[in-house]
């Protein structure tokens, strides 16, 4: 039996596409005019290559219509047939990748376009383009109209060349309705500045008045000034015009090996590390994005880029970049310029250094933690909270040799009165990085100790109660113990400052975590219980030290009433678990309110609940 084979070519629906183009591939119909800019700045690039000397310059008139018109290269016939009238193929390139034309292919880095579907981008917003054009190597040349339509429908003719006196092509729109807003003068100088604001060949738009405005300038990085200070005053504002802010310093970026120039502006006011700073980066002069996160490491949370590149890739939509081993490349480089200027500000600015890590210290113990050369030029700057308050560590390692690390907020708060009193000094670690770079302090100041501070530390400088003072106070404390022994808790009694601390809980996280064990295995059984009961860990409880010192717990200690007693124990718990400033469990939310019950109804009734009156 015979097979035969035949061949065939894809049919496209081409309103499918546009409409594919306009909801998944672009992000608004704003790109239109974007890839009219940059079809016109591809031609424009082109002549340049083979005439230096010719004109070079974009106009975009507003009204009725739209229209582009370019001096640039402009197409033959065969050109229209073979570009604009198949989806996918781009001037700037033929099947093997090189430029069409002869003499271009030296200016193929220089073309902004390479997916050959820009125009189509023009369907989003009208139903029909023309593109009349006349090539600029042939003097001779036709001048050429094509005319699409969004059904997918095209007519080509030839008109005389006095149709178009001037090399070069002009694209014209006739808006539709629905998304008439985009082609309004106002907003299409809006857009033309937007995305063409650093093109390197004039873009004019001409109102329909004829009243032109010139949109583009020289990005101020570009140009001479007549000194440092005019030069970065000529930063600052445009930073303030793109960006809105007055940046707190500026940083100037240049990769000659990435073609990559422009400033990396710090922020005047602390953002979170959660938020991705939005870059603008311009590809060849046109903007690509300025919303390009990925253009710094995630620790440069507190600058924002405008730059312009000729090296990093465009995604299809022409609306991010294209992450590739070039991106790396320059992510690390332009990391490493930020670290360069902000180790450079200890030796040559160190008040702007200390307004900086006022506003952005996260960021910079974020750094910190991972390059050895930061770290030693700027922990000695960084604040922490301690038990002597907010100071560097360098300050508050010359009063405290031995340096004690909490592992989180809650057991600093625990001890902090108590440690300070007792003349420990501790250090906040519960905060995001504080821990890891407290614990490098010896690799910059050697001599110094660093230790997690661990709540029998705390109970070892308490001082011991007179023997028969505990004595007395046995009863008390028997009848504690088996009260709040009930919430994993030990009780004990101390001497210790400040006079006014009626009673201090001394926990750890691994503590509370194995409670939290133990709670979920008693609630479950099967398999479950089983997982949770191999977990077990012999972890010390809690401790509830009470203050001998103190007058209301010297009070408490003397009752003998047992309902009363009990009552007393609750509180003085509950009082320092509001004090640790944790999460509080149910069963710990509910002592509390049947303390509080308690004590009231004893104040209100203290020889006992009154009788029920009569008349009731």
């Amino acid at each position: 039996m015979l097979h035969s084979e035949s061949s065939h070519s894809f049919q496209v629906d081409l309103r499918g596409l546009v409409d594919l183009l306009s909801h998944h591939l672009y992000s608004s119909p704003r790109v239109y005019l974007r890839e009219l800019l940059q079809n016109a700045v591809d031609a424009l690039t082109a002549r340049q290559a083979a005439d230096p000397g010719a004109p070079a310059a974009i106009t975009v008139r507003t009204g009725e219509t739209l229209t582009v018109t370019d001096t640039g290269i402009g197409l033959t016939e065969a050109d229209v047939h073979r570009f604009l009238a198949t989806i996918g193929r781009s001037s700037k390139r033929n099947s093997d990748g090189g430029l069409d034309g002869a003499g271009l292919e030296s200016a193929r880095g220089e073309f902004i376009g390479q997916f050959g579907i820009g125009l189509l981008a023009c369907f989003v917003v009208a139903d029909e383009i023309t593109v009349v054009s006349r090539h600029a190597t042939d003097p001779g040349a036709p001048t050429v109209e094509w005319r699409g339509h969004s059904d997918g429908r095209y007519t080509i003719r030839t008109l005389p060349a006095s149709a178009m006196p001037e090399p070069g092509t002009t694209v014209r729109l006739t808006p539709r309705a629905d998304n008439a807003e985009w082609t309004t003068p106002e907003r299409v100088t809006e857009l033309a500045r937007h995305f063409g604001g650093l093109l390197k060949y004039e873009v004019t738009v001409v109102d329909p008045r004829g009243t032109p405005t010139r949109v583009n300038d020289t990005p101020p990085w570009e140009r001479p000034h007549g000194s440092p200070l005019a030069r970065r005053e000529a930063l600052t504002a445009y930073c303030r015009t793109t960006f809105d802010f007055t940046p707190l310093d500026t940083i100037e970026l240049d990769l000659p090996a990435a073609g990559l120039r422009g400033v990396a502006y710090v922020l005047p006011t602390a953002v979170s590390p959660a938020q991705r700073a939005g870059h603008r980066v311009h590809l060849k002069g046109m903007l690509l994005t300025d919303k390009a996160p990925e253009l710094l490491p995630d620790w440069a949370f507190f600058v924002r880029c405008v730059v312009d590149t000729t090296s990093l890739r465009p995604t299809a939509s022409r609306e991010a970049l294209y992450e590739d081993g070039t991106l790396a490349a320059v992510r690390d480089a332009l990391g490493q310029r930020i670290r360069d200027w902000l180790t450079g500000l200890a030796a040559s600015d160190p008040a702007l250094l200390h307004r900086f890590i006022d506003t952005h210290h996260l960021a910079v113990k974020a750094l910190a933690r991972y390059d050895d050369e930061l770290l030693r030029t700027v922990l000695p700057w960084l604040p922490f909270e301690t038990t002597d308050g907010n100071v560097t560590l360098e300050e508050f390692a010359r009063n405290h040799p031995t340096v004690l690390v909490t592992r989180s907020v809650e057991e600093f708060r625990q001890v902090a009165p108590i440690a300070s009193a007792a003349g420990l000094g501790v250090v906040n670690g519960g905060y995001t990085y504080d821990r890891d770079l407290v614990h490098r302090l010896p690799e910059i100041r050697p001599g110094s100790s660093v230790t997690d501070l661990d709540p029998a530390t705390v109970t070892a400088h308490l001082d011991a109660v007179d023997p028969s003072a505990e004595l007395r106070a046995a009863a008390f404390l028997a009848l504690a113990r088996e009260t709040v022994g009930a919430h994993d808790c030990d009780v004990v009694l101390r001497d210790f400052q400040p006079v006014t601390a009626p009673a201090l809980l001394l926990d750890n996280r691994e503590a509370r975590h194995e409670r939290t064990r133990s709670s979920l295995a008693s609630e479950s059984d099967g398999l479950w219980a089983d997982i949770l009961g191999s977990l077990r860990d012999e972890t010390p409880r809690a401790q509830l030290v009470l203050n001998h010192l103190n007058p209301l717990v010297r009070q408490a200690l003397t009752i003998t009433e047992r309902g009363l007693a009990t009552t007393a124990a609750e509180a003085l718990y509950g009082q320092a678990l509001l004090l640790s400033r944790r999460p509080l469990r149910a069963s710990e939310s509910a002592l509390l309110n049947r303390a509080f019950i308690g004590l009231l109804t004893h104040a209100m009734h203290p020889a006992g609940p009154a009788e029920p009156r009569k008349d009731a």
